[in-house]
């Protein structure tokens, strides 16, 4: 039988305990930690907390620069605990590119107070023996002298496989008082390596659950430096290197994430990102959390609730851990935006995790402050603390909380799991794997709101994906492109566009404002137009939203369901609305007026008229010559068969208008797209246009007519150049592709699936050769 060779790992350790709590060890480690980073010595040291604790690995990791880490048999398993801790020293970051020279291991409680009727489990001797650790006792010394030396003796000689090579004197009253101390110990033949006399300037403030984390100070880098150099001054710092380089190697190989978890089998082109809570209300996290994530094929941003508006750009999960929001309940609460986006997102369907700090923060109020509301409780704070270990369905964690919520078993929405247990996931990867995994899932079941239909056209292909109606530009527009060209040394000038536009839809030229088609129009308003709220209607065009995101703004989706017809009354709380009119890709034409009347003071509308001018009349068009807090968007490339071209407008409120002129750059629109636009403004465009439409209408009826032979549901009444269909077969757009036709899908539109299907209208007999293709 051979067996795998176990490696051996040499890792300078010592733990740093105490007979009970309160004695410094917080002060004692951290000093040491930070006092050995900075020169002379400027080690790379590793930083670990014994037990659930999240706010000391915060002061241990600003004190070394690496991650604070926790090693807990209970939550982590005994197994883990060797591994974890070499993983926490070795692991190397392109910010930290060199592994530790020493671990410094700060205990918990007294060094054998553990969980309770286990004989010590989870203790910090527990876990000395476990990593074959060398111990040094921090002692508070100010209520006693010589009766510290028996209780020294007896925590040294309480079990055999704790080593207690060195002791460090705490809150020594006097160098008289400190020297009676020493004397009784000699008798113990363990050196005393040190000894702080009392100093409020490095004491550290606590708060209900303990210490205040190192993220809610601003003065802690300050005491932390005092800090190193106090200990610099009182401690031996040689002797504790000594003394940490006498653990043995380590028989183990480190943790590794990646064997815990794994990305999905079939590789994307990106990483579903997952938001993770941060700032001063959410400090505490598991370093090993987030590395999981990263293993498991996902992105972890952090971001503020504190702070930042909204969640972060393509969030696919949500990941809320421990803090104290409670103390920050006023401030999350007036981030109304960031609210708004949480329950957004999770109103979508976004995965989503709570823990303790994230239970209260998705709750409906915290204290009476208004909160995100996914979790149908309330929380507030309680007298007593519950503080202890708990096993919950086979899953290990623990609770340490003053707040309670009512009720105590609140309901949530399935994709949301939220409650008072702290896990550490690196003790249980499965939690990792299924969160990410439902990431994963969310994440691939969202929209590609870049996918458009010329993706869809290929070489052999009928184009019924792309909604352009000709070609290329009918000769008399060619003429005029073609009469730029010998000009193109010049600069373009917008006036005479501007102009032509204005006097075609009898508006004032401060009305109008020329851009490089449709897109560019949705980029300037993105960046441009006020709005906290942002509400884009769908199924409609996807560069709305796709801009806005770019922008760094999360608009909420407001999906209209089959046939996809607006109730206004039904819309969301918004200021900035985004509608197209007709829509693509449901064809559908919406009652205009009603459009405009929601425009006013506190809501700016935005409506896509990219087709207006394939209905007969533009009987809905909101172009008129009062557009307050009104913004239409043309597109010329449609029905002139100018898409290279680039060639569109915003027509609307002149202030609105200013405000995306001074976002758009210098001479974005070209010379021939702007003598594009004039041509299309002709008298001879109009009429043109106008028999295109009497066309289209009559093409659109017999597309209607031959796909509802096929059972299909077709959406009417159709107003476009293109028709929705649902095939009821997510099947059909491929089987169609394979023999000659191009269709654009549907799964790309938000509330659309994919047998939904949009074609193009175009002349009886392609639509005939169409139909026969579907029956096959």
């Amino acid at each position: 039988m051979v067996t795998e060779e176990r490696p051996s790992t040499p890792l300078a350790r010592v733990v740093i305990g105490a007979p009970a709590s309160g004695q410094g060890k917080t002060t004692v480690a951290t000093g040491l930690m930070a006092a050995l980073s900075r020169a002379p010595y400027g080690l790379d040291v590793a930083a670990f907390k014994v037990g659930p604790d999240y706010i000391d690995p915060g002061y241990h990791a600003l004190a070394t620069g690496r991650p604070g880490r926790n090693l807990d048999p209970w939550m982590q398993g005994e197994e883990r605990i060797v591994p974890l801790l070499l993983h926490g020293a070795l692991h190397t970051t392109a910010q930290q590119p060199n592994p530790a020279r020493i671990a410094i291991i700060e205990g918990v409680m007294g060094l054998f107070d553990g969980k309770a009727e286990t004989e010590g489990f989870a203790s910090t001797a527990h876990v000395v023996e476990l990593t074959e650790s060398p111990v040094i006792l921090t002692v508070d010394i100010s209520h006693a002298s010589r009766t510290i030396a028996a209780t020294v003796g007896g925590v040294a000689a309480f079990e055999e496989g704790v080593k207690v090579e060195g002791i460090i004197l705490n809150k020594a009253g006097s160098p008289r008082h400190a020297d009676e101390v020493k004397r009784a110990l000699r008798r113990l033949g363990i050196p005393v390596l040190g000894v702080l006399p009392r100093d409020e300037a490095i004491h550290v403030p606590s708060r209900h659950l303990g210490l205040v984390p190192a993220a809610e100070r601003d003065e802690s880098r300050q005491a932390l430096d005092a800090l190193a150099q106090r200990i610099a001054d009182n401690v031996d710092l040689a002797r504790v290197v000594k003394i940490a380089m006498t653990a043995p190697r380590l028989s183990a190989r480190p943790w590794d994430p990646a064997a815990e978890v794994h990305p999905p089998v079939a590789e994307t082109t990106t990483r579903p990102r997952i938001a993770i809570a941060g700032g001063r209300a959410f400090t505490f996290r598991y370093a090993e959390t987030t590395e999981l994530m990263e293993a498991a094929g996902c992105e972890p941003v952090e971001f503020d609730p504190l702070r930042d508006p909204a969640l972060p750009p393509d969030t696919a999960g949500i990941y809320l851990g421990g803090g104290f929001p409670e103390v920050h309940a006023e401030e999350l609460s007036a981030n109304a935006s960031m609210i708004a986006s949480i329950r957004e997102a999770i109103d979508a369907g976004t995965p989503t995790v709570g823990e303790c700090a994230g239970l209260l923060y998705l709750c409906r109020e915290v204290d009476g402050h208004p909160m995100v509301g996914a979790v149908d409780a309330t929380a507030a704070m309680g007298p007593t603390l519950v503080l202890g270990y708990r096993d919950a369905d086979g899953t290990r964690g623990h609770e340490f909380h003053r707040t309670t919520t009512t009720p105590a078993e609140p309901t949530m929405a399935p994709n949301v799991h939220a409650s008072y247990l702290h896990v550490h996931w690196a003790g249980a990867p499965e939690l990792a794997q299924e969160f990410c995994d439902a990431t994963h899932a969310y994440a691939s079941s969202r929209p590609d709101l870049k996918h458009h239909g010329d993706t869809e056209v290929g070489e052999g292909l009928v184009d019924l994906a792309v909604n352009v109606r000709l070609p290329g530009p009918p000769a008399w527009m060619t003429e005029a492109i073609m009469a730029t060209l010998p000009g193109l040394g010049a600069y373009p000038d917008a006036t005479a566009a501007r102009a032509a536009i204005a006097a075609f839809h009898g508006v004032t030229p401060e009305m109008v404002l020329p851009t490089s088609g449709g897109a560019e129009a949705f980029t300037l308003i993105a960046r441009a137009i006020p709005g906290d709220r942002p509400v884009v209607v769908h199924p409609q065009f996807t560069e709305p939203e796709a801009a806005l995101l770019a922008a760094g703004r999360t608009p909420h989706r407001h999906v209209l369901a089959p046939p996809f017809t607006l109730d206004v009354d039904a819309l969301p709380p918004t200021d900035l609305l985004m509608i197209g009119n007709p829509t693509n890709p449901t064809s559908v034409l919406h009652d205009g007026e009603a459009l405009r009347d929601l425009a006013g003071p506190g809501r700016i509308v935005v409506i896509d008229e990219a087709f207006m001018d394939a209905v007969p009349g533009e009987h809905e068009s909101q172009i008129h010559a009062e557009m307050d807090h009104l913004l239409v968007v043309r597109s010329l490339t449609k029905t002139w068969g100018l898409a290279g071209l680039r060639a569109g407008y915003v027509v609307g409120d002149p202030r609105l208008i200013a405000r995306l002129a001074a976002q758009q750059p210098p001479w974005s629109v070209s010379s021939p797209a702007l003598a594009a636009m004039v041509a299309c403004t002709t008298d001879r465009a109009r009429v043109e246009a106008q028999l295109a439409v009497v066309r289209t209408t009559r093409d659109r009826d017999h597309l209607i007519e031959s796909l509802t032979t096929l059972g299909w549901d077709v959406v009417t009444p159709a107003a476009g150049p293109f028709v929705l269909a649902d095939s009821h077969d997510p099947g059909t757009r491929a089987r169609l592709r394979v023999r000659g036709f191009a269709v654009r899908r549907g799964d790309t539109f938000p509330g659309l699936g994919p047998h939904w299907i949009r074609i193009a209208v175009r002349e009886p007999s392609v639509t005939d050769a169409l139909v026969e293709a579907a029956r096959v």
